[in-house]
């Protein structure tokens, strides 16, 4: 794990360094941070409202109320990233709430250095998680270094990545890319579950919860967890209730066992912008055709063969005349078969 945490960053530290007169202490930090903004923010609000559950026990009704506690979201932060002609400056600060889709281009407005790093602390609908983005972009003429970490709790991915590519001007508007790509990850081809799983397809879930330590009572219709604990007094409880929460918490503690692994890629992609003040496009895109096997866990194995990896996004606004305009914004992601979005389209008319 040391060896494989020592080798991510050492190839950080060269992507870092390739740059002419930037490499380490020859980096002018207090022009590297000129122009960045730090930020700090708590956000909050209502959450889903309180739910009513009625229960029959011994022939007496019950009432429960089910409540979820406030959302909320702490978000810290720096930025470096020029803007692009068509996003919003109307804002007078930054709050971590922001959502800018052409963070996940390959290159910005500008050549040179550009990096961001935040991380967002939240609740939502009485869950926890804490999604993290950090990268660092230095793009020239010939070519595009990136190191990036991402964390989305409610996607549940996360990964290290770093990219070196040679980048191809058409023009001053699009151009082209392909190079290699290395991703630190836990390993997504391993399933827990799989050794449990019968011949007729079925998951012997009921031996797996015995081995993790529960007992069951099938005369008295009693269940208990391994400390004891009566959690179930039916069959239907212990199957929907009990039973997804062992499987739940199996899968963790086998995935947190293992160590994470280094994936090797080939990526090829692209990137557009054209800007005017009533037209504007801009649009990304991402592809690895092909990976190294990277050992016994390796998603090869898991998705028996090659597969492909890719990301993209597109910003579209359009506005017809003084009073009526269209927009269409998005990015996808979908890394070993795990899918992460976010889009918005619209219209606005203004009455003058």
């Amino acid at each position: 794990m040391k060896r494989k945490i020592l080798t991510f960053i050492l190839i950080v530290i060269i992507t870092s360094c390739v740059a002419p007169k930037k490499c380490c202490g020859q980096l002018d930090l207090k022009k590297a941070f000129k122009f960045s903004t730090f930020y700090a923010s708590v956000n909050g609000g209502t959450s889903l409202s309180n739910e009513d559950v009625f229960s029959v026990n011994t022939g007496v009704l019950q009432q429960d109320i089910i409540t979820t506690p406030y959302d909320y979201n702490l978000a810290l932060g720096v930025r470096k990233i020029a803007r692009f002609g068509y996003e919003n400056r109307a804002n007078t600060f930054y709050d971590g709430t922001e959502t800018s889709w052409s963070d996940g281009a390959n290159v910005g407005k500008v050549s040179g250095l550009e990096f961001l790093f935040e991380a967002n602390y939240k609740r939502q609908q009485g869950v926890d998680y804490l999604d993290q983005h950090h990268f660092i972009r230095f793009v020239a003429d010939k070519y595009i270094l990136k190191g990036e970490y991402l964390e989305d709790g409610f996607a549940d991915i996360k990964y290290f990545e770093t990219s070196q590519r040679y980048r191809y001007k058409t023009d001053n508007k699009l151009s082209f890319n392909v190079g290699l790509v290395q991703r630190l990850s836990e390993p997504y081809g391993y399933d827990p579950l799989a050794d449990w799983m019968l011949d007729n397809g079925n998951l012997h879930y009921t031996y797996l919860a015995i081995q993790e330590g529960y007992t069951i009572d099938v005369f008295n219709n009693e269940y208990k967890d391994p400390q004891g604990n009566v959690v179930a007094t039916s069959k239907e409880v212990w199957e929907e209730v009990v039973i997804p929460n062992v499987l739940y918490d199996y899968s963790e503690r086998k995935r947190n066992e293992l160590e994470n692994t280094i994936q090797h890629s080939v990526v090829l992609g692209f990137d557009f912008y054209h800007y005017k003040k009533n037209f504007w496009t801009h649009s990304w895109a991402n592809l690895m055709p092909y990976h190294l096997d990277n050992g016994i866990y390796s998603y090869e194995k898991y998705n028996d063969g090659q597969w492909l990896d890719y990301s993209g996004g597109l910003i579209f606004g359009y506005k017809y005349n003084k009073n009526l305009g269209t927009f269409i914004e998005g990015k996808y992601n979908k890394y070993w078969n795990r899918e992460w979005y976010d889009f918005k389209f619209g219209i606005n008319y203004i009455i003058f």
